[in-house]
């Protein structure tokens, strides 16, 4: 059973370069038969390993070394039904015709937003 639903932007800074990025991560937290707790992260629609582990730490745009990541912002996705009293519509074949194109959008990438300012670099007239 899904417990939680959330974007999540994960920041990197490469311990080599010090170049810095960010990623937005869709995660699922679910609770298996057994009572055991997991987490699944996509990135663009792709199952991922995640990006606090070592094994899933994405490369470095420029020097391709691989830093782990830590979270900077997230947004919890209400899991459905909702809370009590949550407007919500049953779609019918009537009422889904004005959004007939949501299935043919393309995708949000996961790196489609503002990255992070460079730090590392010195301000304008510093020598």
């Amino acid at each position: 059973m899904i417990t939680e639903l959330a974007v999540e932007r994960v920041e990197f800074t490469c311990g080599h370069c010090w170049h810095s990025w960010s990623a937005d991560y869709d995660v699922q937290y679910y609770r298996d038969e057994n009572g055991d707790e997991w987490e699944y992260f996509t990135r663009d629609g792709d199952g991922v390993p995640s990006p606090y582990e070592p094994q899933g730490a994405p490369p470095c745009p420029l020097c391709g070394r691989r830093w782990v990541g830590r979270l900077a912002a997230r947004r919890p996705v209400p899991v459905p039904p909702g809370p009590a009293g949550a407007p919500r519509r049953r779609l019918t074949t009537t009422r889904e015709r004005h959004r007939t194109g949501r299935h043919a959008a393309p995708p949000l990438d996961a790196d489609a937003h503002e990255q992070p300012q460079d730090t590392t670099a010195g301000t304008p007239g510093e020598s």
